[in-house]
């Protein structure tokens, strides 16, 4: 299917799973264009100006990109029928596809490792990326978030064109996606209530399972992905049935350490969940024949990605400032609980990425981040963010900031950013581990910057 096009038009490149694939195709000798509603500012966002130095044509999503030599127009599900430049593709006739079902067709062309799982996919194919580089394996990438190291290179970093015939992809089970898939290694780290029931999450894996062609590899540290492993020598956990087995976890400082089989791994992030997906990477490689020692070694000089417990900044009285992608309850909670270990207390502000998942998780998010809660620790909620469409806006973030006030947790609902930016000032002390956590907004990362400069005035 991939021969039959040559020129992909991406309705919102700028998101971050439309602009992996885009940069993908664009690295493989395909024209790629692609429009956005941030595109076309007096100033230029950071992407825009990234694309273009690749070569791919940026348009603001108004409809004058999609002219007659466009072979195929690729959208999210966030893009509805009703979109300007949906309408432009079917009024000349040219071809509409899913994102899901292209980035189906790429891995299928492939050798692919998928990564699933509800949290930490992201950390997880970046970690196993960084492992095949370091062991000369030259593997391909397309992924939700940026990599450090090639963020360094001038590119967005999620997306990379290797030499070998494998690539690395991070696949998405909100969607339904996941079954698409028919990868040579499949990775399963977790399974959380997260945009769908239990009882559909296991059925989706159950099938991304059965579609892989040769190793699935399972956490056997939650029952429902032990429940859904095959026999093989890869699985991994902390508990005795996993195969690849970490032990002796501690976290000192920005430092994670622990074992892996016995052999020694050190890895400069933090949180027992970043163990988690360390062995993950691990099992999956050590399935392609590279050694514990070596996966170990290249994880050492791991650089980590982008807004995964990243360090913004820190103060002379060392309040340290963290920006992260936490987006739903378990995210949330385990990196409140991975900043625990660098401050005696937290200060977390968390804006929801979405009515509908605010109206699926508001329990959740109540009990499992109140539970990581220290005494001192404060929550701070702000207001729902809206990305347009013709959502249902009918619930407040004030659910979730007033059901934990009433179990007697520090929690507050701040509104707004200027409100929150004054509020977070407000509250800091010496010490303290301020954290930026939410998905879908663009400008998260510059909220977190603001935060470090107003508290160091």
């Amino acid at each position: 299917m991939l021969d039959s096009y040559s020129h992909f038009f991406f309705v919102g490149i700028a998101g971050t799973g439309m602009s992996a694939i885009a940069q993908y195709l664009n690295g493989i000798g395909k024209k790629v264009s692609g429009s956005d509603r941030l595109f076309g500012q007096e100033q230029k966002i950071l992407s825009e100006s990234q694309f273009e130095a690749l070569g791919m044509h940026c348009y603001f999503q108004d409809g004058r990109g999609i002219t007659p030599d466009v072979d195929v127009v690729v959208v999210s599900t966030a893009i509805e029928e009703t979109n300007v430049e949906y309408q432009k593709a079917l009024q000349l006739n040219i071809p509409i596809m899913k994102r899901s079902q292209l980035l189906a067709e790429i891995s299928n062309s492939v050798r692919t490792i998928a990564v699933g799982g509800t949290s930490g996919k992201s950390t997880t194919t970046a970690m196993i990326f960084h492992i095949l580089e370091q062991c000369g394996k030259s593997p391909s990438l397309i992924t939700g978030a940026g990599l450090s190291v090639l963020q360094e290179k001038g590119l967005p970093g999620n997306a990379w064109v290797g030499k070998s015939n494998w690539l690395v992809i991070e696949s998405d089970e909100s969607d339904g996606s996941i079954v698409n898939y028919k990868p040579e290694i499949s990775l399963l780290l977790n399974i959380d209530r997260d945009h769908k029931e239990f009882d559909e999450l296991e059925q989706l894996f159950s099938t991304f399972r059965d579609n892989t062609k040769s190793y699935f590899i399972a956490n056997q540290d939650y029952p429902l992905t032990k429940k859904l492993s095959q026999t093989n020598n890869y699985n991994f956990g902390t508990v005795e049935s996993a195969a690849i087995r970490g032990t002796d976890f501690k976290q000192d400082g920005f430092s994670i350490s622990f074992k892996v089989n016995g052999v020694p791994c050190t890895i400069p992030a933090i949180g027992k969940h970043n163990m988690e997906n360390a062995l993950a990477a691990i099992a999956s490689t050590n399935a392609l024949g590279i050694s514990l020692e070596e996966s170990t070694k290249a994880l050492a000089t791991f650089r980590g990605i982008y807004r995964r417990a990243q360090l913004v900044g820190k103060t002379k009285d060392n309040c340290y400032v963290i920006d992260d992608f936490a987006h739903n309850p378990a995210e949330v909670a385990a990196v409140i609980k991975a900043c625990q270990q660098i401050a005696p207390r937290v200060i977390a502000w968390f804006q929801p990425h979405g009515f509908g998942p605010m109206r699926f998780m508001h329990n959740e998010l109540t009990t499992m981040v109140g539970d990581a809660l220290r005494e001192n620790d404060i929550f701070l909620i702000a207001d729902i963010y809206y990305a347009g469409g013709t959502v249902d806006r009918n619930i407040s973030s004030t659910i979730v900031s007033d059901a934990m006030k009433a179990n007697g947790k520090n929690a507050e609902y701040v509104k707004d950013k200027d409100f929150s930016l004054k509020r977070i000032k407000e509250l800091c002390q010496p010490n303290d581990a301020i954290i930026v956590m939410g998905a879908r907004d663009p400008h998260l990362d510059e909220f977190a910057k603001k935060i470090l400069e107003n508290i160091l005035t």
